[in-house]
């Protein structure tokens, strides 16, 4: 399930991963917010918390890689704000992957991962 970050700065989304990802989440809530932006001819700039992980279904998984693909240039800034040592290590490995700038915060620093995706 993801929720809503409230009070973001102009131009920046967020999401709390609370409970396991399913493919609704990325339908009926990021993807509707993404797209919002990409209406407005911006580039999106997020921020993800995941302070636990419950896993994700297939259909998630396929959501995520399918988000990311889209319009692959129109992504500024993602904030991954964990402390879960697996995603750590993931995004050392493949952040590069990831398109547009990819930043890590640990969970203490959730202010300033949202101060950076806001930033130039």
């Amino acid at each position: 399930m993801l929720e809503p970050i409230a009070d973001l700065p102009d131009g920046v989304i967020g999401f709390e991963a609370l409970e396991q990802l399913q493919a609704s989440d990325y339908e009926d809530v990021l993807m509707p917010a993404v797209r919002a932006i990409w209406d407005r001819g911006e580039e999106v700039r997020i921020v993800l918390v995941f302070e636990q992980w419950h896993g994700m279904s297939g259909g998630a998984a396929w959501q995520d890689m399918k988000m990311g693909m889209e319009r692959i240039t129109k992504w500024k800034r993602i904030a991954l704000v964990t402390d879960l040592d697996w995603m750590i290590t993931v995004t050392s490995l493949f952040g590069w992957m990831t398109p547009g700038e990819l930043k890590r915060f640990p969970v203490a620093e959730r202010a300033a991962a949202i101060a950076w995706a806001a930033g130039d």
